[in-house]
C-alpha cells in the first residue's frame, strides 16, 4: 500500500541519518535507495501509475520484449533526507550519473540547475541550500521527449530506443573545504578532478603526468599538499607530491609526474591496472582521499596502423547497445560488466561504444579485461542548424572527454554525428575540442574530413577500396551488405530486399541453417577487411536490440537479446590465437535430421579431426577458398556423407597434440527442464539484474536447440521476476530476468515449468551451464 511505501521509505531516510551521524567524514553517503517515483501516463495507457517507492537504477516502465510503444512523458524522483549538522563547513555534492533526458533539480523547492542529455553525469553544489540537522527534500523532474537540441531524431524514426528514468547510479559526495574537484562541475578545459596521462611508457620505464584540480571552498586562500602513490596491487611503486596555493572559492593545479621502472604495460593481451591514490591534506582538515585504476600504455599510428606498446594491433571488435529486455538501460553496475565479459570472450578486443557513452561499469570492466574501446557521443542520422544544438553536441563531447580521459580502455573519441551530413566547421569544431579536452589524443569521424580517425562504414558505401589519406576504421559491417544491398542510409524505408535466409539478421531460434548463413556473411566481410589498410573492424552488433521504427527486433546481434550465443560468437571466438585466449573447438551443428550433411566446425587450432559415433569422418589442417585468404582460423569443413543419428565428436591439435575437444549429440524428443542462474562469471550483488535460463532437454539430458515450449518460472527464494514469468524458448533456452530483493546468498530454489505440462522438471542444471 501507499502508506507501507511510505514507511518504508522513512525507516531508510531515519537508518541514513543515524549512519551519517555516526561517520561524518564520509566521503559517499549511499544514495540510490527509498526514491518516490511517479510518472505520467504514456501514449498507450489511460492513466499514469500510482506514486511508488523506487530503488536506482530505474526504468520509468516495464516494457515488453519487443517494444513497440517506449513510454514517453514526465518522471519524478523524490528524496528527503536528513543532512547531519556534522557536515557544517564541508562540502555536500550530488551527482547524477545519468537521467534522460531533460533533468531539472530542486532542492527545498529551490531549482538547481537543468541539465539537458541522457548519457552523461552531471554533477551539484547542494551545500548553499542544505538545512543541516533537519530534512531536506530533493526532487529531480525528467522528461524523455524528443528533443531537437539533444537530438538523435524522433524515436518513432529512430535506429534504437532511449529509454528513460534515473537508470544509472546517485551519489551524494561529502567533501572536506579543501578537495579533488569534480570534473563534470569544474568545468575546466583538460582539468577539474584528476588527468592522468602516461607521455612515455615502455618496456624500461615509463612516466606517469598525474595533474589533480584542487577545489577551495573556504572563504580563505589555503595552502594544500598533493601526494600522488602508484600501486600495483598492496606494492607501492613509487610516489611523488607537490604544494600549491589555492586561493578562495577557486580551482588550483597541482602536477606530479611520477616515474616507474620495468612497469607491466596495458595491452588487450595483458590488461594490468594500478591503482593511483590521490591525497590532498590541508592542517587542521580531514585528508581528502581518491583512488583511480589506471593503465600505463603507449599507442601510435604508424603507417595507418595502430601500435599499442609499439606491437601492431589489427582491432577484431563488435558494436554494442546497451540494452536489455524489459528494463531497457536500467542495468546493474555487474549486468555491465557481464556484457563487457561476454564480449571479450566471443573473441573481440575492442568495442566501437554505439552510439553514445555506456555506463561507468561498462568503462571499468573495460579496462580490467583489455577491451579497446571507441567512445562515442550520442548521434544519429540528425542534424539540427540551431546553435543550441551545436552547443550540446559540442558540450556533450567534452563532458565524455572529462568522464572517461583516464580509462586506458579508451583510445579515440567518436566526437561526431553518427550516419549525418554535419557541416564542416561543426566537424573542425568537434576536432578542436577533442584536441583541447585531451592534448594528443586522437578525435574520430564517419566523414573523411576534419578528423583524425575516419569511420568507414562499409554497409553504406565501398569508400573502402578507395587508398585512405588518413588512418580509418570500418565502423561498420555484415548486416546492410546482405540484408539492403547497401541501399543507402534510409533503413526504415528499406524491406525484404533479400530472402530472410540470405541476410545477417537471425534471430537465435531461425535454425541451424539461418545461423550458418549468417555465419558465412560475417566471415566473408570480415575477410575482406583484414584486407583493407585499416586499424580493424568491427562487426554490426553484439546484442539484438529494439528500434523506435520498427516492429520487431533487429538480430544481427552476435547474442539475442537474452544474451544468449548465436554460432557467430563460436566463430568469432575462433578467430582469437590460441596463444592468446586459449585452444577452442565448436562444432556448428545441431545435427539433426535438418542438418546439413557437411559439418562446420569453429577452431583456433592447427588440425581438427571429427568422428560420427566414434568412427572417423577426416582429419586435416587449414583450407582456405576465396572467402577465407586472410582470417587467421578458417572454418573447418568434413563431409560426412549423410545424416545418422549419433554422437558427433570434433578433436583439435596444436602441433600433433590435442588441445580441446567438443561433442554434440543428436537429441531425442524433449522430455525435461533444468534451470541456472547465470552470472557470467559475476558474482550477484544486491539490487543485480541476472538471467535465469531454463534448458530444454531430452530424456537423457542433452540440450534440444530444435524445441520449443512456453515456460513458467519460479525465481530462487528472496528473487524476483523482473518482467513476465512466462515466456517462450528460443534455441531450446527460456530465459527470464531476476532481481535479489536483499543480498542474493546461494540463489535456491529456483523452478521452471512447461505450461503445456509436456516437459518435467528436472532441477537445477549447472553442469550444463559451464559446459555452456
Amino acid at each position: 500500500t501507499a502508506r507501507q511505501q511510505m514507511m518504508i521509505g522513512w525507516r531508510w531516510i531515519f537508518g541514513l541519518a543515524l549512519l551519517v551521524a555516526g561517520a561524518a567524514s564520509a566521503r559517499d553517503v549511499p544514495f540510490d535507495q527509498g526514491w518516490r517515483f511517479t510518472r505520467s501516463a504514456g501514449a498507450d495507457e489511460i492513466i499514469a501509475p500510482p506514486p511508488a517507492m523506487v530503488n536506482l537504477p530505474h526504468t520509468p516502465r516495464i516494457e515488453p520484449r519487443i517494444v513497440n510503444h517506449q513510454w514517453q512523458g514526465d518522471a519524478t524522483y523524490a528524496k528527503r533526507f536528513v543532512a547531519p549538522a556534522a557536515w557544517r563547513g564541508q562540502v555536500v555534492l550530488l551527482r547524477i550519473e545519468a537521467a534522460m533526458n531533460v533533468a531539472t533539480v530542486s532542492l527545498n523547492g529551490r531549482r538547481l540547475a537543468t541539465h539537458l542529455g541522457g548519457y552523461l553525469p552531471f554533477t551539484l553544489d547542494l551545500t548553499p541550500g542544505l538545512r543541516l540537522g533537519r530534512a531536506n527534500h530533493l526532487v529531480i523532474a525528467l522528461d524523455n521527449r524528443d528533443n531537437a537540441v539533444t537530438g538523435p531524431k524522433p524515436l518513432k524514426q529512430l535506429d534504437f530506443n532511449t529509454y528513460g528514468g534515473l537508470y544509472r547510479g546517485v551519489r551524494l559526495m561529502v567533501r572536506p573545504p579543501l578537495y579533488l574537484s569534480d570534473e563534470m562541475l569544474a568545468d575546466r578545459v583538460a582539468g577539474g578532478g584528476l588527468f592522468v596521462t602516461t607521455p612515455m611508457a615502455s618496456a624500461d620505464r615509463a612516466n606517469v603526468a598525474a595533474a589533480a584540480d584542487v577545489a577551495n571552498a573556504a572563504s580563505s586562500d589555503r595552502s594544500a599538499r598533493v601526494s600522488q602513490r602508484l600501486f600495483d596491487g598492496p606494492r607501492l611503486v613509487t610516489s611523488g607530491s607537490a604544494t600549491i596555493a589555492v586561493a578562495a572559492g577557486a580551482i588550483a593545479r597541482a602536477d606530479v609526474r611520477l616515474g616507474v621502472s620495468h612497469p607491466s604495460l596495458w595491452s588487450p593481451q595483458s590488461p594490468h591496472l594500478y591503482r593511483l591514490e590521490t591525497r590532498i591534506s590541508a592542517a587542521g582538515q580531514f585528508d581528502d582521499v581518491t583512488s583511480t585504476m589506471i593503465g600505463i600504455r603507449s599507442l601510435a599510428m604508424v603507417g595507418g596502423r595502430l601500435a599499442i606498446n609499439g606491437r601492431p594491433q589489427w582491432l577484431t571488435g563488435v558494436n554494442r547497445h546497451q540494452e536489455y529486455p524489459y528494463v531497457g538501460y536500467a542495468t546493474s553496475p555487474q549486468a555491465d560488466q557481464r556484457d563487457a565479459r561476454r564480449i571479450k570472450a566471443a573473441g573481440f578486443d575492442y568495442v566501437r561504444l554505439s552510439h553514445y557513452p555506456p555506463s561507468p561499469a561498462f568503462m571499468a570492466a573495460a579496462d580490467q579485461l583489455g577491451l579497446v574501446l571507441l567512445d562515442a557521443i550520442p548521434g544519429w542520422q540528425f542534424y539540427n542548424p540551431e546553435p543550441a544544438f551545436r552547443a550540446q553536441a559540442l558540450t556533450t563531447c567534452r563532458d565524455m572527454i572529462r568522464r572517461d580521459r583516464n580509462h586506458p580502455s579508451v583510445f579515440a573519441w567518436e566526437c561526431s554525428l553518427n550516419e549525418t551530413d554535419m557541416p564542416a566547421d561543426l566537424m573542425a569544431e568537434f576536432n578542436r575540442v577533442v584536441h583541447d579536452e585531451f592534448p594528443g589524443g586522437w578525435s574520430a569521424g564517419w566523414i573523411d574530413a576534419g578528423y583524425d580517425i575516419y569511420l568507414q562504414s562499409r554497409q553504406s558505401r565501398l569508400q573502402h577500396y578507395l587508398t585512405p589519406t588518413r588512418p580509418y576504421l570500418v565502423s561498420e559491417y555484415g548486416d546492410w551488405e546482405y540484408y539492403a544491398q547497401n541501399a543507402g542510409l534510409a533503413q526504415d524505408q528499406w524491406n525484404d530486399l533479400k530472402p530472410e535466409q540470405r541476410t545477417s539478421r537471425q534471430a537465435l531460434g531461425d535454425g541451424e541453417a539461418r545461423l550458418l548463413q549468417q555465419v558465412t556473411n560475417i566471415a566473408e566481410a570480415h575477410d575482406d577487411d583484414l584486407g583493407l589498410p585499416a586499424i580493424g573492424d568491427s562487426y554490426w552488433v553484439m546484442f539484438d536490440y529494439n528500434r523506435g521504427y520498427a516492429d520487431d527486433l533487429e538480430t544481427s546481434g552476435v547474442m539475442s537479446l537474452e544474451r544468449l550465443p548465436k554460432l557467430a560468437a563460436d566463430f568469432f571466438r575462433s578467430q582469437r590465437d590460441a596463444d592468446d585466449g586459449g585452444p577452442m573447438v565448436r562444432i556448428a551443428s545441431h545435427w539433426t535430421p535438418q542438418s546439413t550433411p557437411t559439418v562446420r566446425v569453429f577452431s583456433n587450432a592447427d588440425e581438427v579431426e571429427l568422428r560420427l559415433n566414434g568412427t572417423l569422418v577426416g582429419r586435416h589442417g587449414v583450407v582456405r577458398d576465396r572467402f577465407s585468404k586472410r582470417l587467421a582460423h578458417p572454418p573447418f569443413d568434413f563431409a560426412t556423407g549423410g545424416f545418422v543419428a549419433g554422437t558427433l565428436q570434433a578433436i583439435a591439435y596444436r602441433g600433433g597434440r590435442e588441445v580441446a575437444r567438443n561433442t554434440v549429440v543428436t537429441p531425442g524428443p524433449a522430455a525435461g527442464l533444468c534451470v541456472a542462474l547465470d552470472d557470467a562469471g559475476v558474482k550477484p550483488a544486491r539490487g543485480d539484474l541476472l538471467f535465469l535460463r531454463g534448458w530444454l532437454l531430452d530424456g537423457a539430458g542433452n540440450p534440444v536447440s530444435t524445441a520449443t515450449a512456453r515456460v513458467r518460472f519460479a525465481a530462487p527464494r528472496g528473487w524476483t521476476v523482473v518482467g513476465p514469468d512466462t515466456v517462450d524458448s528460443e534455441g531450446g533456452i527460456a530465459s527470464v530476468l531476476v532481481r535479489p530483493l536483499a543480498d542474493p546468498g546461494n540463489a535456491a530454489g529456483a523452478r521452471a515449468f512447461d505450461v503445456a505440462g509436456r516437459l518435467r522438471f528436472a532441477g537445477p542444471c549447472r553442469a550444463r551451464l559451464r559446459e555452456w
